[in-house]
């Protein structure tokens, strides 16, 4: 293999052909088997490292080999961090048409291992399972070296999940506080798990035991979280990511700031307290109650809107001067980059949880008049393929 494709894998070209391989590192040489065919590219399953890269390290977790959680803990923490920035560079290279990436260096989030603050289980006869890679089978998990000290405890303490279809676990890395949501029949024993214990109803998410809410501090702001609402699973990697948003876009006083795909206003409310207002647009409505909540707390100035955002973007009667938006994977999309550019903001901090998609966007944000100014990928999910990047957008 020669290089690290977007989705984790390696990169071998036999006769100019693609070939996919998980598990190898570019520089080895490999044997594998191919598994799946098509003219220009090939997945191949590897089978031995012939001779393997002075990176290669031994996966710390014995489920590594069959659970989907992790795909790089083979790897050199320092390999994992250059494989990032190499994929994002490339992706804005290829379909961002940025010929030479203003990209930055790959930021590490706290710890490789120890930091994930949520995990969401399936359950396989009546324990917490994960799937297994590119596939829909499930493996129960004894242990997961992922978890915070918190969460992993919470773990600990769980016992037989009987007919539950589904499990999230939660634990605060600021407050210590945790919280379990399920779905479907509720197991026994739940009243002594020593948390808070939410379940999906009919009727939407009823609380079973405690408040249902777990709270987060990041960069001197206290957010609270209901449920199984979204909010950065690294809590290290949420405070890079707002320092990024930040500098993006220096927010003035008096200026109006634009929070899209807000969640429960992570970015409004940190980068909010010097602007004249907040303008929150966000779906979920558990979120939007999260919003109002925190930004109330922190007494930030706002006004929210509980709709998807290129409607919620032309619902605003207001032009803002600065916007933040993390969207979903998919992307903005030329109707979100256009509802968010619809005003004429000086400047714009994307927070991306893809590289394709940042890169399409990167694309139809330069067909409308804004160029990027730098991207700087941070290393929110180490062991996995997956790279967050911060990227500023500024017009002219």
């Amino acid at each position: 293999p020669t290089d690290i494709a977007h989705g984790g894998e390696a990169v071998a070209r036999v006769d100019g052909k693609a070939h996919f391989v998980a598990g190898a590192m570019p520089g080895e040489v490999v044997r594998g088997e191919i598994t799946r065919e098509k003219r220009s590219w090939a997945r191949v399953a590897l089978t031995e490292v012939v001779e393997p890269s002075p990176d290669r390290v031994e996966p710390p977790c014995p489920h590594f080999a069959e659970c989907g959680g992790c795909q790089r803990q083979f790897a050199s923490y320092g390999s994992q961090l250059e494989w990032k920035q190499s994929i994002v560079a490339g992706q804005l290279r290829h379909l961002g048409g940025e010929a030479d990436p203003p990209d930055r260096a790959t930021l590490a989030s706290g710890e490789p291992y120890g930091y994930r603050n949520r995990m969401d289980f399936t359950v396989l006869d009546g324990r917490p399972a994960l799937r297994r890679h590119r596939s829909r089978t499930a493996v129960a998990v004894p242990d997961c070296l992922l978890m915070i000290p918190a969460l992993r405890d919470l773990f600990e303490r769980i016992g037989t999940l009987g007919d539950a279809r589904a499990l999230t676990l939660r634990a605060s890395a600021t407050t210590g506080e945790t919280l379990a949501v399920i779905r479907g029949p509720l197991p026994d024993g739940v009243d002594e798990w020593g948390c808070s214990v939410m379940q999906h109803t009919t009727d939407g998410l009823a609380v079973v035991t405690g408040d249902g809410v777990l709270h987060e501090e990041i960069g001197g702001n206290r957010f609270r979280v209901t449920g199984d609402a979204f909010f950065q699973n690294n809590t290290a990697g949420a405070s890079v990511l707002v320092d990024l948003a930040r500098e993006a876009l220096d927010v003035q006083t008096g200026e109006v700031l634009l929070d899209g795909y807000a969640g429960g206003g992570l970015f409004g409310v940190a980068l909010g307290r010097g602007a004249a207002r907040v303008i929150g647009i966000e779906s979920n409505l558990t979120s939007v109650v999260d919003f109002a909540h925190n930004a109330t707390a922190a007494g930030v100035e706002h006004s929210l809107f509980n709709t998807d955002f290129v409607d919620g973007a032309a619902m605003v009667r207001d032009d803002w001067d600065v916007a933040v938006v993390d969207p979903p994977r998919d992307g903005l999309g030329a109707a979100g980059v256009e509802a968010v550019v619809s005003t004429g903001p000086r400047a714009i901090a994307y927070v991306s949880c893809d590289p394709a998609a940042l890169a399409r966007d990167t694309r139809t944000f330069a067909e409308a008049g804004y160029h990027l100014d730098w991207a700087a990928p941070v290393d929110l999910f180490p062991q996995t393929f997956h790279v967050e990047t911060v990227a500023r957008f500024a017009k002219g």
